[in-house]
C-alpha cells in the first residue's frame, strides 16, 4: 500500500542522487503506487525504435510513418532520490504538512522546513 506522496506534478525538483545529481527540472508525471515521478530533462535514456506507420493515417497518400532512430526520453526516478525546491526561497527543502482554514473547512497545505523561511508551498 503506497502512502501519499508529498511531490506533486508541475513541482521543482533537484536531483539528489545518480548521474544527474545536483540539476533541477520540473516533474511531468508522478506516479504515487510506485512511489516515482518522471522529472522533464533529467535521468534521460535511449531507446532504440523502428518507423511504424501512424495509427490514424491520413486517406489521401501513402501512409504515414513515425521516424526510428535513437529516441532520448526522460525516465522514472524514485522520489526519495528527488527535493523539492521552495518556490520562495529558491533552495532545496524538506515538506511539512499543516491544516488552514479556507472558507469553513480544513485544508492540508505543503509548507517548506527551513528554519528561516516556513513558507506555504502550494498557494
Amino acid at each position: 500500500m503506497a502512502s501519499k506522496m508529498r511531490i506533486k506534478k508541475g513541482d521543482l525538483v533537484q536531483m539528489l542522487a545518480g548521474k544527474d545529481r545536483g540539476k533541477q527540472g520540473r516533474v511531468i508525471e508522478a506516479r504515487p503506487r510506485e512511489r516515482r515521478v518522471i522529472v522533464e530533462n533529467l535521468n534521460l535514456v535511449k531507446r532504440h525504435t523502428r518507423p511504424k506507420p501512424l495509427a490514424d493515417a491520413s486517406r489521401m497518400g501513402g501512409a504515414q510513418m513515425t521516424p526510428g532512430g535513437v529516441i532520448s526520453k526522460a525516465s522514472a526516478v524514485p522520489v526519495s532520490n528527488v527535493m523539492l525546491v521552495c518556490p520562495t526561497c529558491n533552495r532545496p527543502t524538506r515538506i511539512g504538512m499543516t491544516t488552514r482554514e479556507v472558507k469553513g473547512r480544513e485544508v492540508h497545505v505543503r509548507i517548506c522546513k527551513r528554519f528561516d523561511c516556513l513558507q506555504e508551498i502550494d498557494k
